[in-house]
């Protein structure tokens, strides 16, 4: 009877030798990928496509130097709002309530002015108003565990009826300094005063995140509450910090609003809120990665929009598609927020 023959696996064999592999060309000599930058530049080159369909199509009305210096002018007071809301995003909380902080700071500065107080004292009241709103919604979602979408929704409808009650349900027309509303009206260099203040509060708010401590607690805080806390960040404080922060630099927005169109409207605030989120949640998915808010990339998706709103309202479209056009981009930017976080 025949005895069947062991055998071994190949695994267990001590004396298998295993011959290098061929190296290959892709070890041997790794390729260079280009992509262009497409992950982290794709709003440049949407902004660039955008001003050459206009500019083809409509060239004598989108390719002119006051439709720039209009953009430019017009987009300020938004990029500062947004440059506000950046602070709170970035500690993981919402603030719902920016743009009537900035209403309602927009008001306080024009009714100061109508009751015959000095413009400059009045600027500086409408910025400690909208301080102190922040201080309330820091109490309110730190100390009372408040969610921060809720209590921004409520605060937000409180300053809606503030602003209302404060004017009378009326613009304030009268009384205004001359110039105070030469602060938010006139040209430097041919361009609009607004873009320089623009310029500044993003130049500080980019060096705050990019270089201070500070800075990286709150991309710590906003990203793992629960780690940051571990490692010794006080979590409370910084999310405190972040809304009073951003409420006042909301704060500066209304003032250099109030200035710019040189009245005291209770409905200015409201409409820059949609704005200022989609601005800052595509930004969210430029040139950082990993989905962070960020300065210079809420700067692109501002002017992004802004050129095709502005193109939009050239070539004669419906007054609803500039909505329609926000809150489709507002869906967008989350999304892709959401998916650059995922895949970072």
């Amino acid at each position: 009877m025949n005895t069947p023959t062991k055998i071994d696996p190949p695994d267990s064999r001590a004396d298998v030798e295993v011959a290098p592999a061929a190296p290959s060309s892709a070890t041997a000599a790794p390729r260079r990928s280009w992509h262009l930058g497409l992950d982290r530049f794709s709003g440049l080159y949407v902004f660039a496509i955008l001003v050459l369909i206009f500019g083809l199509w409509i060239p004598d009305l989108f390719l002119t130097t006051s439709n720039l210096r209009s953009i430019a002018g017009d987009q300020a007071v938004t990029a500062i709002l947004a440059f506000g809301l950046i602070i709170p995003l970035a500690a993981g909380v919402f603030d719902l309530s920016i743009a009537g902080i900035m209403g309602l700071s927009a008001v306080v500065a024009m009714y100061g002015q109508n009751h015959g107080h000095n413009a400059a004292l009045s600027a500086v009241a409408g910025i400690v108003a909208a301080a102190f709103i922040g201080v309330v919604n820091g109490f309110v979602v730190v100390r009372l565990r408040v969610d921060s979408f809720i209590a921004t929704l409520g605060m937000g409808s409180i300053l809606a009826a503030a602003a209302y009650w404060v004017t009378n349900g009326q613009q304030i027309v009268t009384g205004i300094s001359p110039r105070f509303v030469e602060f938010g009206t006139t040209q430097w260099f041919n361009v609009p005063a607004p873009v320089f203040y623009m310029a500044g509060v993003g130049l500080l708010l980019w060096f705050f995140l990019e270089f201070r401590p500070a800075g990286r607690y709150l991309y710590a805080v906003g990203g793992n509450p629960i780690a940051a806390r571990l490692a010794g960040v006080r979590v409370d404080r910084i999310v405190f910090l972040a809304l009073v922060s951003g409420a006042t630099i909301a704060g500066i927005a209304g003032v250099i609003l109030a200035a710019k169109l040189g009245t005291g409207n209770p409905d200015s605030g409201p409409p820059y809120l949609l704005p200022a989120f989609t601005a800052v949640f595509l930004g969210a998915t430029q040139i950082k990665r990993g989905g962070r808010v960020n300065v210079l990339g809420t700067l692109v998706a501002i002017y992004l929009l802004a050129a095709g709103v502005k193109g939009l309202q050239l070539a004669g479209a419906p007054v609803y598609l500039n909505d329609l056009f926000n809150g489709a981009a507002l869906i967008i930017a989350v999304a892709l927020a959401g998916r650059t976080k995922r895949t970072a």
